[in-house]
């Protein structure tokens, strides 16, 4: 089994099953045309297949002939909320709804390593789980409702990976790290409510602008002052909304926020932090405190043996030296729910390229990927189960 130009030899089809999902994204739960297309691509390589797992999940099990470990790779199907920016061929066809993460590359990539492993699969012993999931950009996100539906089970998986194609890291590169590469992603919302006035007589009002301007200051001193300068964590403020005039003091001031941290033992702390400092900040300025508070995606933590197995498949895949230890990321993953359930690892495939001009940030209108990346993400794929099932 020559994998390597195997997989190169799908590589137009891999590019054209990216483009057709990049030309017609879908968000959240609401995956019609992509779990269909999901779905019969995995029927047509004779797969077991499940269809509305976790709501729109599409699971594909592939037997080995022989029995054996359950290894589970994960791709999620959904896109975003932005409108395309890019002048390219493909350019999404849904107005408000573009690709802008990589997930059409995600999806694309698993579809072809399903076809190459089932061709293969008299070399196989265990099982493999192709687990298509929604709803990944959008916290409670789809991985809970899939394992509430039972994807860890029937077979029980033994192991689990997971990819994100990343324009952080140039093409032909490889990133992970053992223990958390990405973070607890939580979001507040916060309410002060005071006493509306006009803006020339401010001793008649309870202003809930300065409140609320005095919380947005105060909450970064826990990052500064509470949290250790070797441990890590962010709170950014992303929403601040109050008035309509710009003579009249308003009546409310409402403010929403994102918080990420590394451990749990921090992210508990800094919740705890910030609903004191809301109501500490509530009562000194005489406004009512509302706040609520809802934990997102819990931290991304990659087994340590699991990680190794990784940068095994990445040295036969892109060579040793372009096998990278990354910095944990700040950006949140819904792959951590599957994590707690069995080991694995989670890592990124390097998909920018300046000399195409491929270097545009996650979530950005301009953002795409280094379609020579593809091939790399279903060999670490294909490799990966190779080394864990052997």
């Amino acid at each position: 089994m020559d994998i390597k130009q195997e997989i190169l030899s799908l590589k137009d089809e891999l590019i054209g099953l990216r483009r057709d999902f990049h030309m017609y994204p879908e968000t959240r739960f609401d995956l019609p045309r992509t779990s269909k297309k999901v779905a019969d691509y995995l029927r047509n390589l004779g797969l077991e297949v499940k269809e509305g797992v976790g709501k729109s999940g599409v699971v594909g099990l592939l037997r080995g002939n022989e029995n054996g470990k359950t290894v589970m790779l994960r791709a999620d199907m959904d896109a975003l909320p932005i409108d395309e920016a890019n002048d390219v061929p493909y350019k999404s066809r849904v107005k408000g709804k573009m690709h802008a993460c990589g997930h059409d590359g995600h999806t694309a990539m698993l579809l072809v390593a399903a076809k190459v492993l089932s061709e293969h699969k008299d070399q196989i012993k265990g099982n493999v789980k192709f687990v298509f999931q929604p709803s990944e950009e959008y916290p409670p996100g789809g991985a809970k409702p899939m394992i509430e539906d039972g994807v860890m089970e029937n077979p029980h998986v033994d192991g689990a990976f997971g990819i994100h194609l990343w324009t952080p890291l140039k093409t032909g590169t490889i990133g992970t790290r053992p223990g958390a590469l990405m973070a607890a992603a939580d979001k507040f919302d916060l309410k002060f409510t005071g006493k509306g006035g006009h803006g020339a007589y401010p001793h008649l009002s309870v202003d809930p602008i300065v409140a609320a301007s005095q919380f947005v200051t105060s909450v970064q001193s826990i990052v500064s002052r509470e949290v250790s300068p070797l441990d890590s964590a962010v709170i950014t403020v992303g929403k601040f909304s109050s008035g309509d005039v710009f003579n009249v003091i308003p009546e409310n001031a409402v403010l929403f926020g994102t918080v990420r941290t590394l451990k749990e033992e921090t992210r508990s702390k800094v919740r705890k932090r910030i609903e004191e400092i809301a109501r500490g900040i509530g009562a000194a300025f005489r406004v009512k405190c509302e706040f609520n508070y809802e934990n997102g995606y819990p931290v991304l933590i990659n087994d340590e043996s699991m990680v190794e197995l990784v940068r095994k498949a990445g040295k036969e895949t892109v060579g040793a030296g372009n096998v990278l230890e990354v910095e944990p990321s700040m950006g949140g993953e819904d792959m951590a729910y599957y994590l707690q359930k069995a080991k694995g690892a989670f890592y990124f495939v390097g998909a920018s390229n300046e000399k195409k001009g491929i270097t545009a940030p996650h979530h950005s209108p301009y953002f795409d990927i280094d379609e020579d990346a593809l091939p790399i993400g279903v060999e670490m794929h294909v490799r990966t189960v190779l080394l864990f099932l052997s």
